[in-house]
């Protein structure tokens, strides 16, 4: 099927909201490069067991360089029961067994500084385990760790029985408070049993959690990732005569009561005094930035309104996270969007980001759906393309570059809590995130290379035989090509100081320019199977021929071709840059 684009009258054209040149500005490191996020319990498995560890990390460092990262982000890698897989830790100073020993992780750091590739560590604010030192302190009585945790008297109903003290749910399910016998109260755990929340009023957490970030920085690290962070703060129970008010329900019909969708979190989420947390912890950091002029990133994850995001960014002279994650690639848009969509969605971020910061594009993680099955195996370098050309900072998570998708997880298998806590064995993996944590695929051989154990902690996805690092470096035309060709690509001035609008030439044609001094690219993405015939000289000064620099495996074009701008063929699912 081809259609061609005759009349302009279904263009949108970008609201006008631009990068604006800095005079070609010094540019700190985090602001050049792609930070990789490994999960290090799927990534490389260096001893058999089973499990991604350390040292499997840092035998892969040369395929992070050659690839273009120049940053990488540890998901928690802290000693931990691995209830949560690591969010929920019991020695926020100390490395996980199962993953190696300090020596390990100084190995790491060595081995990254080498190659010229800074390492960011996740951190865990918001709770610790109910293994840690500080928690069973706690259950035995001290008084300085009972007030590291949020605890609060039960309810006893009108049968005499014992309640937890609201309606409080939990991310896992159920309620989000849990009795001890020791305290003779509840314990407040926002995520799952083994996670209880720390206190955030209690200056005392505020100091530790400071130290923390120190003990690590001191590493050598060159920053955060700060986890869950508006969680934070709950609301000050002195404000409702000392006893947490209950949430008011969220309207949502489609879930279950237990659900923590079934509220609406106006009471543990988002409160003021977390923004000034951040802005706290950012002092830490500069800390270090004045001793030896290295800037320390800190990245926040937040899934929260845009104007809430934005907060993070900082609030006159404080300043807080450089990088507050943008979800909305992930969040809003997916296979079924419109050209229009997109456009949408990129815009919101940099019409609502304030001029002096960076914008940050994400299409995945470890709690989401992978890029290549939300989108599509056929928009992977497309989507790529957006990540990585856009303005600003981009991330991707492990195997974003190849296309890897989600693998099956059976229910005997499945080992996350989302997953299991819905004790659903033919609807759980609606709520699993074990399939976007599937081993990652260097080769063809037993559990696609990642580990020489009979079996591994998750198993490897199907089709790994083909998709895999080392199919994909000996293959003509692939996504790893096209993605390391996209990260020198962004290096170029155009990139980095270039101004930025975009159209939506229809409902399945997105197409954005970026343009410094006398340089202009294009960058042509095809949401659909659907051929068109596209006009680019409604971009203001476009005009004559075009060439293309780099295309999609989808792309019959090749490297070089030249079209006029004004009629230039693209196929469905292609993705192309294009010079003038």
């Amino acid at each position: 099927m081809k259609a061609v684009l005759l009349l302009p009258l279904l263009l949108v054209l970008c609201s006008g909201n631009v990068v604006k040149n800095d005079n070609e500005r010094d540019q700190d490191w985090w602001e050049t490069t792609i930070f990789y996020q490994i999960y290090p319990r799927s990534f490389a498995d260096s001893d058999g067991d089973g499990i991604g560890d350390l040292n499997g990390i840092t035998s892969k460092l040369g395929y992070l360089k050659e690839l273009g990262v120049g940053a990488v982000w540890l998901s928690p890698m802290f000693q931990s029961p691995m209830y949560d897989f690591g969010y929920d830790i019991s020695d926020f100073y100390a490395v996980h067994d199962e993953y190696g020993t300090m020596e390990d992780f100084e190995n790491l750091i060595a081995a990254a500084n080498e190659l010229g590739i800074k390492l960011v560590l996740d951190l865990v604010p918001n709770h610790t385990s109910n293994e840690s030192v500080w928690f069973q302190e706690a259950l035995n009585g001290n008084e300085k760790y009972y007030n590291y945790f949020v605890w609060e008297d039960a309810v006893i109903d009108e049968n005499g029985d014992r309640q937890p003290p609201n309606n409080w749910r939990s991310h896992f399910r159920g309620s989000a408070w849990e009795w001890r016998d020791e305290v003779g109260q509840y314990y407040l755990h926002q995520f799952v049993v083994g996670q209880p929340d720390l206190n955030y009023r209690n200056p005392e957490v505020v100091e530790e959690m400071k130290n923390i970030i120190r003990f690590w920085l001191d590493k050598g690290i060159a920053g955060f990732r700060v986890d869950a962070v508006n969680c934070l703060f709950e609301v000050d129970k002195n404000l409702f005569g000392g006893k947490y008010p209950d949430e008011p329900l969220s309207g949502n019909l489609d879930v279950h009561p237990d659900s923590h969708d079934y509220l609406s979190h106006i009471y543990t989420k988002d409160q003021n005094e977390t923004y000034y947390m951040v802005y706290e912890f950012r002092d830490v950091f500069d800390e270090f930035t004045a001793k030896d002029g290295l800037t320390r990133v800190m990245m926040t994850e937040v899934y929260a309104s845009i104007q809430d995001v934005m907060r993070y960014y900082g609030e006159g002279d404080l300043l807080g996270a450089q990088i507050p994650f943008n979800f909305d690639l992930i969040t809003d848009v997916d296979a079924s969007s419109s050209a229009n969509d997109i456009k949408y969605t990129i815009d919101k971020f940099m019409t609502y980001k304030p001029v002096d910061k960076e914008a940050n594009w994400v299409v995945g993680n470890h709690d989401n759906k992978r890029m290549a099955t939300r989108y599509g195996p056929s928009l992977v370098d497309g989507m790529n393309m957006i990540v990585l050309l856009l303005p600003g900072v981009g991330v991707t998570y492990m195997g974003e570059e190849l296309g890897m998708v989600d693998g099956y997880v059976s229910w005997e298998d499945t080992v996350d809590p989302s997953g299991c806590n819905t004790n659903d064995p033919i609807n759980y993996a609606d709520s699993s995130r074990d399939p976007c944590r599937t081993p990652f695929q260097w080769n063809a051989e037993k559990n696609s290379g990642f580990s020489t154990a009979d079996k591994t902690w998750l198993p490897v996805a199907d089709g790994y035989e083909t998709l895999n690092v080392e199919a994909q470096k000996a293959a003509e035309r692939s996504h790893y090509k096209v993605y390391q060709a996209l990260a020198k690509l962004r290096q170029d001035k155009v990139f980095r100081y270039g101004r930025y609008d975009s159209v939506a030439f229809n409902k399945d044609v997105f197409v954005f320019r970026r343009w410094y001094n006398d340089e202009t690219y294009l960058v042509v993405v095809n949401m659909r199977d659907t051929d068109y015939e596209i006009d680019l000289t409604y971009f203001e000064n476009v005009i004559g021929d075009v060439s293309v620099v780099l295309r999609s495996i989808q792309s019959p074009k090749n490297e070089g071709d030249v079209f006029n701008a004004s009629s230039v063929p693209v196929v469905g699912y292609e993705g192309i840059v294009l010079k003038l």
